[in-house]
């Protein structure tokens, strides 16, 4: 049962993952490890190469953004909504996150050149986001949110 529990359909070996007692794999849960889509297995089901034509694409727009002090973007990982899913304060007083903390996306943390700040990016098949933000999200900014696709 335990093996079964963790199989996924991206390859990726979720023993390791610090997540693996509260997910059930993708396999088991047709692409929803925590209960919303996961963007890796959508791809990973519409083909062999779709998974990296995303990334590459992605990694593109991050790119040509050209926002100052942000190192180059060269990777994207799977990741849980919940960790990157920060709280941003408007000048009004709302309190807003964009992502669904249960999804899965693509994103990275980056560090801003110097400085102790980082950049945070993510994006899903329509949107992409790069925040900037200190030490566990504390003082997070938007720079960038658009649709890109």
């Amino acid at each position: 049962m335990e093996e079964n529990r963790m199989k996924s359909i991206c390859g990726i070996d979720c023993t390791n993952c610090e997540l693996s007692g509260a997910c059930s794999g993708c396999a088991a849960t047709g692409g929803q490890p925590f209960g919303a889509e996961c963007l890796v297995v959508q791809c990973c089901k519409r083909g062999e190469t779709v998974l990296d034509t995303l990334k590459k694409k992605l990694i593109a727009a991050f790119n040509a953004l050209h926002i100052p002090d942000m190192e180059e973007v060269t990777e994207l990982n799977a990741l849980k909504g919940s960790f990157a899913n920060i709280e941003y304060a408007f000048p009004n007083g709302q309190v807003v996150k964009f992502w669904d903390d249960n999804r899965i996306y693509l994103g990275n943390q980056l560090h801003k050149k110097d400085s102790d700040r980082c950049y945070g990016i993510i994006a899903d098949e329509k949107y992409l986001m790069v925040s900037e933000y200190s030490d566990y999200g504390a003082d997070a900014e938007i720079i960038v949110f658009k649709r890109w696709n």
